[in-house]
């Protein structure tokens, strides 16, 4: 099913290496909430910069599509789940953290480059091999994530079925954002005729 097994868990591993690191970041800063919203600005700055500004011919407007529509998506989940007392935040004034719009975005974009790079590796490029890629990615990855940030005190979920302090709907809702929003993009790229190794 894998060309290349060992760049496949190679880009695996600096993708859980760049996770932990956020994670970690996220904990540390969590009641410095201005603060990490502006470090994560700054990086989706940094990604638009050398995504889009940078090259002077294969712009990928995708990427601020996807980040606006993944921050969008995220912060509607958020505002749901605070407000009906499933979820809260710990060490801010506030229901929900400044930079929350900003990690969801970033969510993206990490699961997007990660796709990117490891589609290529497949045996078989077929849409079904794409789609359960994107799916065991979205499953797995972001729920690690949440993890950290969990055993360092930055929210607490109160829906039941948890494993490591994420619950079995979270896992649920993690997949069906990020498989909405890949929808939405793969159906864009239909229309306007858009090049993309994840959405065609």
């Amino acid at each position: 099913m894998i060309t290349d097994k060992k760049k496949f868990f190679k880009e695996i591993l600096k993708a859980i290496s760049k996770l932990i690191i956020a994670g970690i970041l996220i904990g540390v800063l969590k009641q410095y909430d201005a603060i990490l919203a502006g470090i994560l600005i700054l990086k989706i700055t940094h990604n638009v910069y050398k995504e889009i500004i940078l090259p002077k011919s294969n712009k990928n407007w995708l990427i601020i599509a996807g980040m606006l529509l993944t921050g969008f998506g995220g912060i509607v989940g958020e505002t749901w789940g605070v407000a009906n007392g499933y979820w809260e935040y710990h060490k801010v004034t506030r229901e929900l953290p400044l930079w929350l719009p900003f990690a969801w975005m970033l969510a993206f974009h990490y699961l997007y480059k990660l796709e990117r790079n490891l589609i290529p590796l497949l045996k078989v490029k077929t849409q079904k091999n794409k789609i359960l890629l994107a799916i065991v990615l979205a499953l797995v990855l972001p729920a690690f994530g949440e993890v950290i940030t969990i055993q360092l005190g930055v929210w607490t979920y109160y829906w039941p079925y948890q494993l490591l302090g994420v619950p079995l709907y979270a896992f649920i809702c993690l997949v069906f954002v990020h498989m909405l929003v890949y929808t939405l993009l793969h159906l864009i790229c239909k229309k306007y005729k858009i090049e993309d190794v994840v959405f065609n």
